[in-house]
């Protein structure tokens, strides 16, 4: 069987190996409404039936994994609420994923969302870009570094969407075979200032925006005020990556993978700022709108 869309919000199932679907289609209570079919193969029971679905179009907003925040001390999983709220100023559903990197709970997760958040917090742990860690490196998370290797390995896989935010970017240019700097005031020093002291959604320094790249056409212009909240940035960039925006001081502060439906990722905090920045929200909103 095919599948023709991949929403997963289901508003009823008929659980047949066959099924005539004009039939289906001409029953009253279905009349001008617009239905989308599903159909895919699972595992349900005692049978491995395929399942058709109807769904409903209208009304329909996109679910939005998002990356948890760890404090290992606390042994909990939290959440800064500007990355759910500038997902549901965009028009999208955020849920906030269990800390796992099971390959089968990972891809049924992926089943269950339309797109990803990669969000901040630790550092990378400079293994996984091939070096050994300087004192200025802060602790990693290895738990949530193998998390997010598999779950982006899986999401690329499918094309799934994809915004990556501070943390976000260097995962993901690492994960792609880039390396970062452990630590910018040790490795990359610069009177650009990029640590900002509250409040967050205060623009600190400039970013340039390379023409022809996603982030130009959406935001039509060639240079950006931006706030900074980090220590660690792309070095080397990956293959598969392009530079979609450049700090004053040289710095890769947004990339996209051109191939792929949406994958972003910027090293500023636009969950801090979309409130008071209409070129935050919109890459909150055109993030929310492939997931569509």
């Amino acid at each position: 069987m095919t599948v023709i869309a991949c929403k997963i919000e289901t508003v009823k199932y008929i659980e047949f190996a066959w099924v005539d679907i004009s039939a289906i289609l001409e029953n009253k209570r279905l009349e001008n409404k617009k239905w989308v079919l599903y159909n895919k193969y699972r595992q349900r029971r005692l049978n491995k039936e395929p399942l058709l679905f109807l769904l409903e179009e209208r009304n329909m907003k996109p679910i939005i994994g998002v990356i948890p925040l760890v404090d290992e001390k606390k042994e909990s999983l939290w959440m800064l609420p500007g990355y759910f709220r500038g997902i549901e100023a965009a028009g999208g559903i955020p849920i906030m994923l269990p800390l796992t990197s099971d390959k089968g709970e990972i891809r049924q997760l992926l089943d269950t969302v339309h797109g990803i958040l990669l969000t901040g917090g630790h550092d990378v742990n400079p293994a996984f870009y091939g070096e050994e860690p300087i004192p200025e490196c802060g602790d990693p998370c290895r738990e949530r570094d193998a998390m997010e290797r598999e779950l982006l390995g899986q999401a690329l896989e499918r094309d799934m969407p994809v915004l990556g935010i501070c943390r976000g970017i260097q995962f993901l240019n690492a994960y792609l075979g880039g390396t970062l700097y452990q630590d910018l005031p040790t490795q990359h020093k610069s009177e650009t200032e990029h640590h900002q002291k509250a409040p967050y959604d205060i623009p600190v320094h400039s970013v340039i925006i390379n023409r022809g790249s996603g982030l130009y056409y959406l935001l039509n212009t060639d240079s950006l005020r931006v706030n900074s909240y980090h220590h660690q940035a792309i070095k080397r960039k990956a293959e598969g990556l392009e530079i979609m925006a450049i700090s004053e001081d040289g710095l890769v502060e947004a990339v996209e993978m051109p191939d792929k439906v949406f994958v972003w990722a910027v090293q500023w905090h636009p969950e801090f700022s979309y409130q008071r920045d209409k070129n935050s929200l919109r890459i909150f909103e055109e993030f929310v709108r492939k997931c569509t």
